[in-house]
């Protein structure tokens, strides 16, 4: 009996004291916050909070930082889209955020199309994580990778007893109080990278553009198509390669910002020069994860706000 008591009683100061711990670290961040010493932000980030995606209304676009490759996460109410899944390195770091994040599944994967550094790890997050639907475009059979990567994907979507949708433009997919449609690819191509499942969210007043790798070639044959219009936030197409975001296409999209997706001192040099001059013309508000780290854009009925990872 002895023991017990001692146990109960051990287990009631352990447990007044973490009263008193929480009063006083929440005491103490109140203050810190009333005198502008501590935002918000950083409070919820060290309490461990602010992890759910989006508030009721608003809807969050995630440009995760994956390197030299793309993925992008779109949350709203209790609906999630995957754009893109970088390289196979990837995997495990997209499962995290994602669980982190409280999604607890994915409704819809999209796919622009099958590079390793846009789907890479497509096969880990669909073997970890319930994915409802798997949208990628149909490319011509010569072009279809034999790569291990996409033979892990294929593997990974028979397991899961899923099917894959063939991008093309109309498709629209449920993003919760938003809405994301397909405008691409317009037709075939001899390159994968003009292959790209461009599609357009919208939400509210707010839009914004994806465009996997899109080139100049399949960007003329979009916008001849007459998909293009005005956009808020623009995912520059191709890491921001000077193969991409010609004159005409800026042109059509105005951007107000710009999100380009590349590895710190990548091999290619990305985003070219040229190719940042060009979007430069439209606006100075340009984010890039190998200087900001994962972007997160949050759209609601007053405008945009913007969250990057490695703040100034």
């Amino acid at each position: 009996m002895a023991k017990t008591k001692r146990k109960k009683s051990a287990y009631r100061n352990k447990t007044l004291w973490g009263i008193i711990l929480a009063v006083l670290a929440a005491a103490a961040l109140y203050l810190l916050n009333r005198y502008d010493l501590l935002d918000v932000k950083t409070w919820e980030k060290m309490l461990g909070g602010g992890s759910r995606a989006a508030a009721e209304g608003e809807l969050q676009v995630h440009f995760i930082d994956v390197g030299q490759g793309d993925c992008s996460l779109i949350v709203s109410g209790d609906r999630a889209v995957l754009i893109d899944t970088g390289e196979k390195e990837n995997g495990e770091k997209i499962v995290r955020y994602l669980k982190e994040h409280d999604i607890p599944d994915i409704d819809c994967m999209l796919l622009t199309h099958p590079h390793s550094d846009h789907m890479g790890s497509a096969y880990y997050v669909i073997k970890n994580y319930d994915v409802g639907q798997v949208i990628i475009p149909r490319v011509k059979e010569e072009l279809t990778p034999t790569a291990v990567f996409y033979e892990r994907f294929l593997k990974a979507i028979k397991q899961k007893g899923l099917s894959i949708t063939a991008a093309k433009p109309g498709i629209k997919i449920d993003a919760g109080d938003g809405e994301l449609e397909l405008i691409s690819p317009v037709k075939d191509y001899d390159d994968l990278n003009n292959y790209s499942a461009a599609a357009i969210l919208t939400h509210g007043e707010n839009s914004f553009m994806f465009t996997g790798d899109l080139e100049k070639e399949s960007e003329k044959d979009i916008l001849d198509a007459g998909y293009l219009r005005d956009i808020d936030v623009l995912k520059v197409g191709h890491h921001g390669s000077h193969t991409s975001s010609s004159k005409e296409f800026l042109n059509a999209v105005k951007p107000d910002y710009g999100v380009i997706m590349c590895g710190a001192g990548n091999s290619y040099g990305h985003p070219h020069k040229d190719a940042l001059n060009r979007i430069k013309k439209y606006t100075d508000k340009i984010y890039r994860t190998d200087l900001d780290g994962t972007v997160v854009f949050t759209s609601d009925k007053d405008g945009l706000t913007v969250d990057t990872e490695k703040q100034e």
